[in-house]
């Protein structure tokens, strides 16, 4: 029997991304769905509020295309490289359109989605006494703390609309195994309302049930499982491919001018049907210098039998 989760990312996106949704894509320069970030550029969604912690390439990519705005964020850049120009122009000249942006610590953006996915009026937290970024963001509060030990700083639950999550694998019931870097993917899918799962492999439940400590995402709460290998490329998917360094770099350049953002946008996402093209595009060569060059298996554990 097909399970009715098991869905391609062109369907998945179509039927779980709205115009004017919340949207996250979640993952600590690790396992950053690049592939639904590019479908959903692909299908012009529009109006779009794009959250995350780290706002790297893939929402440079987004708001170059129009999907989105307003950006939720906490630190915005091109990790170890330099800057994001599509959001840049957008914030700072309004070319083509204003972008809306509210800033956040790391930790203020994992307290919104903690609150969210607690059903919590608000998260407190006591790290933005010495920083102007209540100034900019009033929906930075300080309060009184209820327990009598002085002031504290409070921020609003995060609920997006659809959570993004990419990991290594899952079952056609949605329960999502991840190993390595994790950032808040967890927190940010227990907030959502709709969640779907991308992976590069699908597996047997027996699998998923063999190894259940790595299980961070249950299947009850995800609509959609997409098998999409490689489809966190640049970013990297520990055990399966490396992060792609160069990529960054050359993005470095071409993030800088608005034309070439856009031809960027034309020969890698919108003249391409889906992952499949984007990786015979890359190349087996580049694919393979990704790969790892040995395995590194962390050992195995005995969970028992009971009768």
């Amino acid at each position: 029997m097909t399970n009715p989760k098991v869905a391609s990312m062109r369907d998945a996106i179509a039927d779980l991304v709205r115009d004017g949704d919340t949207v996250a894509i979640e993952g600590f320069t690790h396992l950053i769905s690049f592939a639904a970030g590019h479908e959903i550029i692909r299908q012009r969604k529009r109006d779009l509020t794009l959250a995350r912690l780290t706002p790297d390439l893939i929402y440079d990519q987004m708001i170059a295309a129009g999907v989105a705005r307003k950006l939720i964020f906490s630190w915005l850049g091109n990790p170890g490289v330099g800057g994001l120009g599509a959001i840049r122009r957008r914030i700072e000249t309004g070319d083509p359109a204003p972008l809306e942006v509210e800033e956040y610590s790391h930790f203020g953006m994992v307290g919104r989605y903690t609150a969210g996915a607690a059903n919590l009026p608000f998260f407190p937290l006591r790290s933005y006494f010495e920083t102007d970024l209540p100034v900019v963001n009033p929906l930075i509060r300080e309060i009184e703390s209820p327990y009598g030990d002085g002031k504290v700083y409070a921020v609003p639950p995060l609920k997006p609309d659809v959570t993004i999550i990419h990991a290594q694998r899952a079952d056609a019931a949605g329960n999502t195994q991840v190993w390595g870097l994790l950032g808040c993917q967890k927190e940010a899918a227990f907030a959502a309302d709709r969640v779907i799962v991308v992976v590069e492999e699908l597996v047997d439940e027996a699998v998923i049930r063999a190894d259940p400590n790595r299980t961070i995402i249950p299947g009850l709460i995800v609509d959609a499982v997409v098998v999409e290998p490689f489809g966190a490329h640049p970013s990297y998917v520990q055990g399966a491919y490396d992060r792609d360094n160069q990529f960054y770099l050359d993005w470095d350049a071409i993030t800088r001018d608005e034309g070439s953002i856009q031809a960027w946008l034309r020969d890698w996402v919108y003249d391409l049907d889906g992952r499949t093209a984007y990786v015979d595009k890359l190349g087996p060569d580049r694919v393979a210098s990704l790969r790892p060059a040995a395995a590194a298996p962390s050992g195995s554990v005995d969970y028992g039998q009971y009768t």
